[in-house]
């Protein structure tokens, strides 16, 4: 009886209101406010057009996650999050983002070597309700840059929709990607510690979901140059040359 009753309840919050305070009424008041802030951010963002900013104006963040696998729809799970701030071609060191986040599951063998995250690190972590409001507010409305982004998108988007029903909305560029362009056919290859390395930039603490952050970061500027020599001036313009 008691089922139904929640149920009803449930039903005249969604028919009032919405999703967002018929689960934030099962969730209780702190994460209440930290889905309606996700939410609201989701919806702001899509009226928000970065397009027509000259790249050297353009305001990103450069993040990477670290997870427990590859599958976020079968059980794995961020470990941590990381980002930078970077405004032209200014990397803002002092301006970033790193938080572990307690996937509450096991963390594999294999995935601590590579990282250095332990379960007992992990298990003392904020919830992921916690840190991606708290990435979310840092990101605020800028442009996203990962390496090899869809990865971290798919993470993200499956992070988002779980907690606040939501996908991400924010425009994301991949470094992988404009490397691709702009070296096609490289006989190294396009991960991230070769192309570290033939820009030479000192590769160090990898896996660290901050550190690789940094790194894509200056892997970032060393191509803005580069991409403006081809006169692509603005977001835009950068987005319908990667699309070709």
């Amino acid at each position: 009886m008691k089922e139904q009753k929640g149920a009803g309840r449930m039903w005249h919050l969604y028919k009032m209101g919405g999703i967002t305070p018929a689960i934030a009424s099962m969730l209780g008041s702190p994460n209440a406010q930290q889905m309606a802030f996700i939410r609201s951010m989701a919806k702001e963002q899509r009226k928000h057009s970065t397009l027509d900013v000259p790249l050297r104006e353009l305001e990103i963040v450069v993040f990477d996650l670290e997870t427990t696998g590859f599958y976020p729809y079968n059980d794995d799970e961020i470990i941590s999050f990381g980002g930078v701030l970077v405004k032209g071609d200014e990397i803002f060191e002092n301006e970033s983002f790193y938080s572990l986040v307690n996937p509450k599951r096991r963390i594999p063998m294999h995935i601590t070597s590579l990282t250095g995250i332990t379960n007992e690190m992990s298990e003392g972590s904020p919830d992921l309700m916690q840190v991606l409001h708290d990435f979310m507010e840092f990101i605020g409305r800028r442009v996203l840059v990962a390496h090899g982004s869809g990865h971290d998108k798919q993470f993200l988007n499956a992070a988002l929709w779980r907690t606040s029903k939501v996908q991400l909305t924010h425009r994301v560029l991949d470094t992988m990607m404009i490397a691709k362009w702009l070296e096609p056919g490289r006989p190294d290859g396009y991960g991230l510690d070769e192309l570290l390395e033939s820009a030479g930039i000192p590769i160090h603490n990898r896996h660290h979901a901050l550190e690789d952050s940094i790194m894509t970061a200056k892997l970032w500027v060393s191509y803005l140059e580069r991409i403006l020599e081809r006169n692509v001036v603005t977001l835009g313009d950068l987005y319908a040359y990667l699309s070709r």
